[in-house]
């Protein structure tokens, strides 16, 4: 069970459209070439194309907020987790005409730009500009909208963020996400610090470089940690962007999961079902893959944090790229005698690992064999070599035999007939002209 933390994060549109009358005069620079903070759902954080709002007054793109009521039967808002009871939607129009003449004049700024006009102010100016709002973020008590304008100004090209790096914007906004893990840290900290993230999560991120170390710190990941279990939805996805691009390096977790213990793999599971943002299951896939590589010790507490019976769920309707991370996460898993126990006793384990071989990509079925074959070489109680029968895993292995050349794949399918290949020859359910093929298997073998 996830750390009963208050939920004080509001929706960045809720803001947004709060400051919208105020940001109006200072429009997004025309190099932006993607949405407006305000213009993208909070959900998917792609372009709304319907924006409806909600009881809560947060605007969402219509169909991922029918999805999320009706599909998924939740009673809250998405961005602010506020309990609902009217499931009432307005179309927001008066949104949707500024989107639409947003996405006018960027077209028509594309068609007539040119490399020489390319940026709205000389680099001087923009390096002047964000000088001035470190010097507010860091005095003044109301930090986001600055926050805010600094996103837009590092989100037009590399140049500006690593001017931003080189202005130590870095340790600025670092210093704000240390606030959070403060007692007294309040709903103000807690928004400036959502803003923190959506300009850090931009920043590139190398073991050589400053905001690497600034953010591998054990502040900053016990802060982001945090962000994970109480953030907005769009928060989360900044701070798992993070996270993935701390784990394509040489980081050790060993701190925030031993800090966090399996909270932090539920928060982490919690963005792996996530079906609306891809994006962020993605992310939390891939760091859960390089956690669970590091340590046996991890791969323990992901299993007691229900690692094994979320991915089985979520395994069958999972695309090639995701399926292929889940598996890999199951092997490792598998790797433990826990795993291995939690995967047989999942009453759709052996079925699911089943389907996806020779279905999905040779990967998934190469590792699906391996997992296969832990089981096989771990776990082979009666009941689970009845299942594998049953539930087609003898018959797809006995496929896999048929395949032209040698592979480590096939190697293992062989390990695993003269393990229990007479076992499943006792069955009356097992195919005559399968009995003789595996005859031969055993014979050559």
């Amino acid at each position: 069970m996830l750390i009963s933390y208050p939920k004080l994060s509001l929706s960045f549109c809720s803001f947004c459209a709060v400051d919208f009358e105020v940001e109006r005069e200072t429009p997004a620079d025309p190099a932006m070439d993607f949405p407006p903070c305000h213009f993208r759902c909070p959900i998917s954080m792609e372009l709304m194309k319907e924006p409806v709002t909600i009881s809560t007054g947060v605007t969402y793109e219509r169909k991922n907020i029918e999805k999320w009521f009706f599909t998924y039967k939740k009673k809250t808002c998405p961005a602010t987790m506020q309990s609902i009871e009217n499931f009432g939607i307005i179309p927001n129009h008066t949104l949707k005409r500024l989107i639409v003449s947003w996405q006018s004049n960027e077209d028509s700024k594309s068609s007539c730009s040119s490399p020489s006009s390319s940026q709205s102010q000389p680099c001087s100016a923009k390096h002047d500009e964000i000088q001035a709002l470190l010097s507010t973020v860091v005095s003044s008590p109301f930090k986001v909208n600055s926050i805010k304008k600094l996103r837009s100004i590092i989100e037009i090209d590399d140049e500006m963020k690593d001017d931003f790096i080189q202005s130590n914007g870095v340790e600025v906004l670092v210093q704000i996400l240390d606030q959070t893990i403060m007692e007294s840290s309040d709903f103000v900290t807690f928004r400036a610090c959502e803003e923190a993230l959506c300009v850090l999560h931009q920043l590139p991120i190398s073991e050589e470089g400053k905001t690497f170390e600034l953010l591998s710190k054990q502040e900053s990941t016990r802060s982001m940690a945090i962000m994970l279990q109480r953030g907005s939805a769009e928060a989360r996805l900044h701070t798992i962007t993070i996270f993935r691009k701390m784990a394509r390096t040489e980081y050790d977790w060993s701190f925030i999961v031993q800090d966090q213990g399996i909270d932090f793999f539920k928060s982490l599971l919690e963005l792996v079902s996530d079906e609306i943002c891809s994006k962020a299951s993605s992310c939390a896939l891939e760091v859960l893959i390089e956690i669970l590589r590091a340590s046996k010790k991890n791969r323990l507490r992901a299993i007691e944090a229900g690692a094994v019976c979320i991915l089985i769920e979520l395994l069958p309707d999972s695309n090639r790229s995701k399926c292929e991370k889940m598996l890999h996460l199951i092997k490792l898993l598998c790797e433990c005698a826990e795993g291995r126990q939690a995967l047989v006793e999942h009453g759709m384990g052996i079925v699911a690992i089943t389907k996806i071989m020779l279905h999905v990509s040779n990967a998934a079925t190469k590792i699906g064999v391996k997992i296969i074959w832990l089981v096989c070489n771990f776990h082979p109680t009666e009941r689970v070599l009845e299942e594998m029968l049953m539930y087609g895993s003898v018959k797809k292995l006995l496929a896999l035999l048929h395949m032209d050349g040698r592979s480590s794949t096939k190697d293992k399918v062989v390990k695993i007939f003269k393990m229990h290949g007479n076992s499943w020859k006792r069955y009356p359910c097992f195919p005559y002209d399968l009995k003789e093929y595996l005859g031969f298997v055993n014979d050559s073998s």
